[in-house]
């Protein structure tokens, strides 16, 4: 089990997906999305395994949670700089953790 003081320590932001691409390096199908986490953390790079459930179109726009405080990851020959969080829905693909109204860029999870 961990203490709260653990929790404290992941930093989950909220971001605005600003544009989407399809990254087709990938082993499963992926997209890459380049998020704005607001003034203080800016735009970073993300990779998420997203296109059984969402268009290109659906996800521009749509606001996202992310771990901002992990280091870098290479996924392929691109750099994953933040982990866009999801569930699996019930064929194991993967849905997107989003706020139900909107929330100023770069707002903290507590």
């Amino acid at each position: 089990m961990i203490t709260y003081q653990d929790f404290e320590k992941v930093d989950i932001r909220v971001g605005k997906i600003l544009t989407v691409s399809e990254y087709v390096e990938a082993r499963k199908p992926s997209y890459r999305l380049t998020i704005n986490l607001g003034k203080e953390i800016g735009i970073k790079k993300s990779i998420g395994q997203f296109s059984t459930n969402y268009t290109k179109e659906e996800l521009e726009g749509k606001l996202v949670a992310c771990v901002v405080n992990f280091p870098p990851r290479q996924i392929g020959t691109c750099v994953s700089e933040v982990l866009t969080l999801g569930f699996p829905d019930e064929n194991g693909n993967a849905a997107l953790v989003s706020p139900s109204k909107d929330i100023p860029l770069g707002g903290k999870l507590f």
